[in-house]
């Protein structure tokens, strides 16, 4: 990939780059107020949040919220 077809699509990745950090900070920020998860402890949810991309955040609000 050349830097004219990199600048290209920039404008199609910043928003994509925008919302997978916002859903990460704000899965990290709900996961430091809550006590108690299903599936998972405490870190083993932040290892998920954070090192599996885009699909991390999500399954945390899905799938690992004890409410």
């Amino acid at each position: 990939m050349g830097l004219e077809q990199f600048r290209s699509l920039l404008p199609l990745l910043i928003p994509i780059i925008v919302i997978q950090y916002g859903l990460v900070i704000v899965a990290l920020l709900d996961l430091v107020k809550r006590e108690r998860f299903k599936l998972a402890p405490k870190w083993a949810w932040v290892l998920i949040i954070v090192f599996v991309n885009f699909i991390g955040p999500v399954l945390y609000f899905v799938l690992g919220r004890d409410e």
